[in-house]
C-alpha cells in the first residue's frame, strides 16, 4: 500500500471506478482521489491527450489507471469503454458522471444542435451510462455507487452567463438520480448526487476570465472560488461503506455561494 492509500485509509482497494470528463477539473480530481483511496481507475473522456497525462500522474504515485475515449453523445462509445474498463481492472462498481457541456446563449437564440448536444452530453450520455453500469452490476450481484454531478444552478438561476439549458438539463440530473436510486435499491446500488457551485475548471475559468475575477471573487460571500479539492471528502463519504444507507440524495457543496 501507498503512502497516500496509507493517508486515505486504503478504503477503495478492489473497487473499480469509472469516471467521465476525467482530463480536466472536477473529473480529474475526483479520478486521483479515487486512485489514492486504492481504486483502480477508468479515465474517460474525448480527448485522449489530456487522460494520458491523468493516467501517468495517478501511475506515478502507485495507482492503477486507464485512459478510454468515451463520447457521451454516442451510445456506442458508452458501451465500448465499460467493455474496456471491465477487460481490463472488473466489473465497474464506482460511476462518477461528471462529464457536462454548456450553451452560453440565451435560450431563444441556441442552434437545435447545440440543444441536442447539451441534452446528450449532460442528461442522455449519463442516464446511458449509469444503466450500462448497473445493468452489469445486477448481473453479476454486485453492489454499486453512483455519483452524479448535477450544480447549484438548479437552486438558483441568474444568468450571467445565460445557462437556461445547462440548468434544465442539471436538474433532470437530480430528478434522475432520486429515481434510479428507488428502482436499484433493491440490488444494493445507492445512486447520490452533488451540486458544486462555482468551482475551477475548464468552463467556470473562461468564464471567469470574461467577466472579471476579481468582480466575481468580490460577490461571493467567502471572496473565493472553489476548488475541486473542496469536493474530496463528499465524494469518498459517497462511495465509501459509511453511506450504505444514503441514496437518492443530492448534496449541495458551494461555499455558501448560493441564496437557497
Amino acid at each position: 500500500m501507498t503512502a497516500d492509500e496509507r493517508e486515505n485509509g486504503g478504503e477503495l482497494r478492489g473497487r473499480v471506478a469509472l469516471v467521465t470528463g476525467a482530463g480536466t477539473g472536477p473529473g480529474r480530481r475526483f479520478a486521483t482521489v479515487l486512485a489514492r483511496a486504492g481504486a483502480a481507475v477508468v479515465l474517460g473522456a474525448r480527448r485522449l491527450d489530456l487522460l494520458r497525462q491523468v493516467e501517468s500522474e495517478i501511475r506515478a504515485f502507485g495507482g492503477a489507471a486507464m485512459a478510454v475515449a468515451l463520447d457521451l453523445c454516442d451510445p456506442a462509445s458508452i458501451v465500448t469503454a465499460v467493455e474496456a474498463a471491465e477487460r481490463r481492472f472488473g466489473t465497474v462498481d464506482i460511476l462518477v458522471n461528471n462529464a457536462a457541456t454548456s450553451e452560453k446563449a440565451w435560450a431563444v437564440d441556441v442552434p437545435l444542435a447545440v440543444i441536442d448536444r447539451v441534452i446528450d452530453t449532460n442528461f442522455r450520455g449519463p442516464f446511458l451510462l449509469c444503466t450500462e453500469v448497473a445493468r452489469r452490476l445486477m448481473a453479476r450481484k454486485m453492489p454499486g455507487r453512483i455519483v452524479n454531478i448535477s450544480s447549484v444552478g438548479i437552486c438558483m438561476y441568474l444568468p450571467s452567463p445565460p445557462l437556461a439549458l445547462y440548468s434544465a438539463t442539471k436538474a433532470a440530473v437530480k430528478r434522475m438520480t432520486e429515481t434510479l436510486a428507488i428502482e436499484w435499491a433493491p440490488h444494493h446500488i445507492n445512486v447520490n448526487a452533488i451540486l458544486p457551485g462555482l468551482f475551477r475548471s475548464e468552463q467556470a475559468d473562461a468564464h471567469i476570465a470574461a467577466v472579471g475575477e476579481e468582480r466575481i471573487r468580490n460577490a461571493l460571500r467567502r471572496k473565493r472560488f472553489g476548488e475541486p479539492a473542496f469536493l474530496d471528502s463528499t465524494l469518498l463519504y459517497l462511495v465509501s461503506p459509511a453511506s450504505h444507507a444514503v441514496t437518492g440524495a443530492s448534496i449541495i457543496v458551494d461555499d455558501g455561494q448560493a441564496n437557497r
